[in-house]
């Protein structure tokens, strides 16, 4: 954490709303966005206009081929980052690629040798793990602060439009809850307990397309520990996580995995700290910071998120994926 970053020069793959979220983070904290690539040049030009990016290309071939962009942020469905990535890695260029980072382990193991052989870094966009909020519970955690830690409970639940048609629901490009919901108390448990020795996993199938809706799971750890997380697209909940240990806990307020406050309690109740970090813009940007420290340090591979960490989360959705029966047609 202690490398300077180096200003990257910034491509967007992909102009949808998560690639609007992640540009006008960038744009608002003053890095630089070079480039944008779409499938068409309309798409493109238009992103470029509203966001001041100099370069538009109406290809993502095309985009991966600019010289002046140093990396590049994928925002297509989990279906299109395993072809997207290995051809930004084939470019020279480092990749940071939304979560879920592919449909498989299989696909991610792929990304990351390829980054490996190609000595680029290759970078999951789950945000969450460098916001403020959670850089300090880690610290509280590596004080001893909670004691034996025991729990992590985390839910992730929306009410998501109904339409089969929505991208959400469409098995083609990777719907359902656990990808697109699932994967963030999926990846908090990981960050918190590592790798589980056990994953039960139950879950309701949406009706018009087969995605799961609505999926419970279970993660057991060596110790003991245990990991309570739940996810579903057809329903809002409370969308908080608590991390609980046997001198303390720590209760993370809605919306648990975006910027948000915390309060730390003693075993007894009492409140030890109130956690309140404003944020600039939305938080993505920190994420961009992670990359560009990476390059600046020369190294492929930071503590926050491995790339080989990435590989086993997905080799956790598999197998849950397994429990439930949920198979993507490009698997079949």
């Amino acid at each position: 954490m202690d490398n300077v970053a180096v200003p990257l020069r910034w491509g967007i793959l992909g102009t949808g709303w998560i690639a609007s979220q992640f540009t006008r983070d960038l744009v608002e904290t003053g890095h630089s966005v070079a480039a944008v690539g779409s499938r068409t040049q309309a798409s493109a030009d238009e992103f470029a206009a509203r966001f001041g990016i100099p370069t538009a290309h109406g290809s993502y071939e095309a985009l991966a081929a600019d010289p002046d962009v140093d990396a590049i942020y994928i925002s297509t469905p989990h279906p299109f980052h395993y072809e997207n990535a290995l051809l930004v890695l084939g470019a020279g260029k480092h990749a940071l690629v939304e979560k879920a980072f592919t449909v498989n382990a299989r696909e991610a193991r792929q990304i990351v040798e390829f980054a490996k052989t190609r000595k680029l870094v290759v970078l999951e966009a789950m945000w969450t793990r460098w916001l403020p909020h959670m850089v300090r519970i880690r610290e509280i955690i590596a004080a001893g602060t909670l004691g034996d830690v025991r729990t992590v409970l985390a839910d992730h639940t929306q009410l998501l439009p109904s339409d089969p048609k929505h991208r959400i629901l469409d098995p083609v490009l990777g719907g359902g809850a656990l990808l697109d919901l699932g994967i963030y108390p999926v990846s908090f448990a990981w960050d918190i307990f590592g790798k589980p020795n056990s994953i039960t996993a139950i879950s309701t199938p949406v009706k018009s397309t087969g995605v799961d809706g609505q999926t419970a799971i279970l993660l057991g750890y060596p110790e003991g520990q245990q990991a309570v997380l739940s996810m579903a697209l057809d329903a809002a909940g409370p969308n908080r996580a608590a991390v609980i240990g046997t001198l303390g806990r720590i209760e993370i307020d809605r919306v648990w995995y975006s910027p948000t406050t915390f309060t730390l309690y003693a075993a007894d109740g009492t409140e030890l700290e109130r956690f309140d970090h404003p944020v600039e813009s939305r938080g993505m940007q920190f994420e961009a910071d992670a990359l560009e420290r990476l390059v600046a340090s020369g190294s492929i591979a930071g503590s926050e998120l491995p790339p080989d960490e990435t590989v086993a989360i997905m080799e956790t959705l598999d197998e849950v994926r397994r429990q439930i029966g949920l198979v993507y047609p490009s698997e079949s």
